[in-house]
């Protein structure tokens, strides 16, 4: 018998924009990460490649279980490195996904 795991899986979505939007992402757009290392954009829509260079670091910490002392159990934003778009992002627990072992990347 394979040893299972259980990840969540999660939601990146535009929370708000500080600045002016050069990247043509809006407020409320997101994209979905599931079974460790699926990631889903919403059919028409897209992911600026720096708001997501800016996130990916932290996606696999925020899908294993935190410590209440962890600070990713207390903070869930992130902001893409363009100074004048101030795009925030807001990282979101949507489920969890249980799978062998052997199967994660």
């Amino acid at each position: 018998m394979s040893k299972q795991t259980r990840l969540h899986d999660l939601r990146v979505v535009v929370d708000r924009i500080e600045g002016r939007s050069v990247c043509g992402m809006a407020v409320g757009d997101s994209f979905d990460l599931t079974c460790s290392s699926r990631l889903s954009i919403p059919e028409g829509k897209h992911v600026c490649l720096y708001a997501l260079a800016a996130v990916l670091p932290l996606l696999p910490a925020m899908q294993r279980p935190l410590e209440d002392g962890d600070w990713l159990a207390h903070e869930n934003e992130v902001a893409c490195p363009d100074p004048q778009e101030r795009l925030i992002m807001r990282i979101e627990r949507t489920g969890t996904s249980t799978m062998p072992m052997e199967d994660l990347t």
